[in-house]
């Protein structure tokens, strides 16, 4: 299962590679490469943390951290992108940009802590530093408004998409009530 898994998770990434690099059918594929990375890293965030609410039904919390951890891995590339192509390794320029730009800060600081969980999430140091891994409820929120924040205008899908994010923000948080609740 894990395997299939993870050839499902790389599947993402095939596709980027094929339409940038193959087929070269974008007229701007450093937006393309931006917006497909972080729609996929964002999705993949609300998936881990949407294992928890489906759990009664079906129990896949095993595969939490593989799904976490490709989910770092798109943020990663997302990342990658305004440094490597965007910025064009312009390291100064790039953090000029990111305190110029409020919605570029909000995705650094998600993808510091994001690194920060990915490091963590390995059985020794989880061990010591799990309770610290709350913060993808932060992470959550910021590329939220990130993704928001980085589009001139939004389609229906898109709003589609963060209406689905609510929802799944409002169960966790419904549930997290519940289940203080329950230990009182």
């Amino acid at each position: 299962m894990r395997v299939l898994l993870f050839t499902l998770l790389l599947l993402p990434s095939m596709y980027l590679g094929l339409k940038v690099f193959y087929f070269q059918d974008l007229i701007d594929p450093i937006k393309y490469i931006y917006t497909f990375t972080g729609a996929v890293a964002i999705t993949l965030l609300f998936v881990t943390t949407t294992l928890s609410l489906i759990k009664s039904k079906i129990n896949l919390i095993k595969y939490r951290r593989q799904i976490g951890l490709f989910a770092f891995f798109y943020a990663l590339l997302h990342m990658l992108n305004f440094i490597v192509f965007d910025m064009e390794l312009q390291i100064v320029f790039a953090i000029k940009e990111t305190l110029d730009k409020p919605f570029i800060y909000l995705g650094m600081i998600s993808f510091l802590i994001l690194l920060f969980m990915a490091i963590t999430s390995f059985k020794k140091l989880y061990a010591k530093y799990n309770a610290y891994h709350k913060a993808i409820y932060v992470v959550l929120l910021l590329t939220t408004i990130h993704f928001v924040m980085a589009q001139k205008a939004l389609s229906l899908s898109q709003w589609f998409y963060l209406a689905l994010m609510m929802l799944i923000m409002t169960l966790k948080l419904k549930q997290r009530v519940i289940s203080k609740s329950n230990m009182l």
